[in-house]
């Protein structure tokens, strides 16, 4: 496996942990708009396991998106389990309810995330690769059409699981939706600056 791939690998795993980490903090866009602040890096990860799939092969990104999971996961039981350690005596109890806060989540909010990622993400692999086993061409359009479909599942699927029964789904489901393909436009160029040698896809 070459350095670019790796390192296209690496960014793809710490943009999801980075995402993880920040998807406690709303924030208000132009037009009544509200996201967690880790969309933006979020949607950056569709584009970033289409490079993936195009240097690994279909089977190769799919070890990806299961070897980040296990990453999701452990750092959201980790985070957890600091939660729970006890504070030392010169930490305060404002401290560490300021911790709890910004790190921990409700597991319906952690459970949520995880179910969505897994879900959209294979299936953004699997329209990838099948845009380019059937027709080839077009690279902006193979990650357009993947990241259309994925991160529309990836907003339902979230929204849905997490907020049924407390908030509106369908508006949350919009905003984000469309921040997310305002992401996925501006970075559509990485797919060309990117050198695209395949590599030996993983069996």
């Amino acid at each position: 496996m070459s350095f670019d791939t790796v390192l296209i690998v690496g960014l793809y795993v710490a943009c999801e942990l980075i995402a993880n980490t920040t998807a406690g903090k709303p924030v208000a866009l132009p037009g009544g708009i509200t996201v967690p602040a880790a969309v933006f890096i979020y949607a950056l990860t569709f584009t970033l396991i289409d490079l993936v799939n195009d240097r690994l092969g279909k089977q190769g990104a799919r070890y990806v998106v299961y070897a980040a999971f296990l990453t999701n996961l452990l750092l959201a039981a980790y985070i957890q389990f600091a939660i729970w350690l006890p504070p030392a005596p010169f930490y305060g109890e404002k401290a560490q309810a300021a911790f709890a806060g910004v790190l921990g989540s409700t597991w319906r909010i952690v459970t949520a995330s995880l179910i969505a990622y897994l879900v959209s993400t294979l299936i953004d692999v699997q329209v990838f690769a099948w845009w380019r086993e059937r027709i080839g061409r077009y690279r902006w359009a193979r990650v357009l059409v993947s990241n259309a479909v994925s991160t529309l599942i990836d907003s339902a699927v979230f929204i849905t699981i997490a907020f049924l029964g407390v908030m509106p789904v369908l508006p949350l489901i919009a905003g984000q939706y469309l921040v997310k393909m305002a992401v996925t436009l501006v970075s559509i160029p990485l797919i060309y600056a990117v050198r695209m040698r395949r590599e030996p896809a993983i069996t």
